[in-house]
């Protein structure tokens, strides 16, 4: 369990391209979003499981690209590889 399921199952839910605003995101997890996340980009790198945030977009099947001047992050569907 991690405070940061909500975002999971709450972009599992979506289909497509999903921009939420910083307030939105911090909403959804318990006690709100750390400073570092309205600070650094770095804190949405993507592909860390060792990090429960990043490890939330990943399983729902996203990618997170912030842009913290706006306030937003777009989460894109990751790309799946069919063999």
């Amino acid at each position: 369990m991690s405070k940061y399921d909500a975002l999971r199952d709450h972009l599992r839910r979506r289909t497509g391209e999903v921009t939420c605003t910083l307030k939105e995101i911090s909403d959804l997890v318990p006690g709100g979003l750390p400073p570092s996340a309205y600070r650094y980009e770095a804190w949405w790198a993507n592909g860390d499981a060792s990090h429960p945030h990043s490890r939330s977009w990943g399983d729902a099947g996203f990618t997170a690209h912030p842009d913290l001047a706006h306030s937003t992050v777009r989460f894109v569907p990751q790309q799946r590889t069919s063999w």
